[in-house]
């Protein structure tokens, strides 16, 4: 008996032990890629599929990570999720040849342990200077973009610090990674107490993670990967949709749909297939483009080429407003995203592209109006101008006197159809005429000889 109570109270020791350790026994590891740009998107993912890991008191919740960088708005909600996460968080830089750039350092070393596979990178977090846009050297107003680029550079750099103090982490590469960009390899980062280990795989990063203890704020976490295989959260349709439209380039293309879609409305006003195939287009490129540094002289420019190219439209003027309008649109695109980082930019090829398009819809379409306009109507009563047929009944115009009883207007055989006609002259029947003109509803004719 005495046996049995002293086991009963080291069962109950163990697990008021586990409880007060902030041990989880759940048996459930969570994992969630972010495999892109950090954008609003990504941010809200990570931040949700934390709160979904603590929620199921999971063993850890494991971040594969393969990014270029992002937003330092998104990366720094992402930061602070899982600073203030009631679970471990793992970073695991994977597959080989992934890299953790820019946001993907912070992120990193905000974890509670971070891996990497061989043949990935981590490091290049220096900020990129967006929505100044810079000025030429000597330029007297240099200073205060400088300046506004060292305050951006030095709050970097100090929340960096913290986070690498913290978590135990190589303060002075972090330091250099945003300073200088520094980038260095997986095995370098080992060297440098920048990671806990390399992992070659997920497999092998469970078996490294098993029964390692982590302290986190006032609480000890031991993790058990042995016999778990992680619960992988992905992305809804919605979420990815989104994380696509985000994309400079097709954010860009949304913009571009939707300017024809309203050019096309304006042009051919009627079923309202180019205003709502546009709008929605449109709807979609800013939604995208509020992710991203837009210039606001690049948008300007853009809403000008809009405006002329929709006034060529209304009011022909040749081409000219067409053209301007063209050169306005693609120098605005080029503005549009206003950052020096690849990723965040609009493709030049994309550019070029789509304006070379535009320039041969103009040439082509405007060329067609232009003939249009200069060649003779060919259809209704206008287009029968000129056009000979036979008289079938004789005329005398009123005030002149016939013999032969013709009434001031009579039929003709042109073009296949019989017209009423009239004539300032005595017409026979059988003799060709020509037209020459219309008096009301009907065609005024001339002799031009006998059939």
């Amino acid at each position: 008996m005495g046996v049995k109570v002293t086991g009963l109270v080291l069962c109950l020791l163990l697990a008021l032990s586990n409880i007060a350790q902030g041990t989880s026994t759940t048996g459930i590891i969570r994992m969630i890629d972010i495999d892109g740009v950090i954008n609003p998107i990504t941010e809200r993912f990570v931040v949700n599929g934390i709160k979904q890991a603590e929620g199921e008191q999971a063993e850890c919740l494991i971040l594969r990570m393969d990014t270029p960088g992002g937003l330092a708005s998104a990366t720094h909600n992402i930061v602070k999720a899982i600073l203030n996460a009631k679970l471990p968080i793992i970073t695991f830089v994977s597959p080989k040849g992934s890299r953790a750039a820019s946001a993907g350092v912070f992120i990193a070393l905000a974890s509670d342990v971070v891996a990497m596979s061989p043949m990935t990178n981590i490091g290049a977090a220096h900020p990129v200077s967006i929505g100044g846009g810079g000025l030429p050297a000597g330029n007297k107003e240099e200073k205060p973009d400088k300046t506004m680029t060292d305050k951006i550079t030095n709050d970097m750099v100090a929340s960096v610090r913290g986070i690498a103090e913290k978590k135990g982490k190589n303060v002075k590469w972090a330091e250099s990674a945003v300073r200088e960009s520094s980038s260095i390899t997986a095995e370098e980062a080992l060297k440098l107490n920048v990671i806990d280990f390399i992992a070659e795989d997920m497999n092998d990063l469970l078996a490294k993670l098993d029964e390692r203890i982590i302290e986190k704020d006032t609480k000890r976490f031991t993790i058990h990967t042995k016999g778990i295989t992680p619960q992988t959260t992905s992305m809804n349709f919605r979420e990815k949709f989104l994380h696509v439209i985000a994309d400079p380039n097709i954010a860009y293309i949304l913009l571009m749909l939707g300017i024809y879609g309203l050019i096309y409305e304006f042009s051919a006003p009627g079923i309202g297939l180019g205003a709502v195939g546009g709008g929605i287009c449109l709807i979609l490129a800013f939604f995208g483009l509020q992710n991203l540094p837009i210039s606001m002289a690049g948008l300007l420019l853009i809403i000008l080429g809009i405006i002329l190219l929709v006034l060529e439209v209304f009011a022909s003027t040749h081409g000219i407003a067409a053209i301007g309008g063209l050169i306005a649109l693609t120098m605005g695109s080029f503005m549009l995203i206003d950052s020096a980082t690849p990723f965040m930019t609009i493709s030049w090829t994309l550019i070029v592209s789509i304006a070379t398009f535009t320039g041969l819809f103009i040439l082509f379409g405007i060329g067609a109006v232009i003939a249009a306009y200069r060649h003779q109507v060919t259809t209704g009563r206008e287009g029968l101008i000129g056009k000979t047929g036979i008289m079938k009944e004789g005329i005398c115009p009123a005030g002149i006197a016939s013999d032969k009883g013709f009434a001031s207007e009579g039929m003709a055989f042109l073009q296949g159809e019989n017209w009423c006609v009239c004539a300032d002259e005595v017409i026979e029947p059988g003799e060709r005429v020509e037209v020459v003109g219309m008096e009301g509803i009907r065609l005024k004719v001339k002799r031009c000889g006998n059939a």
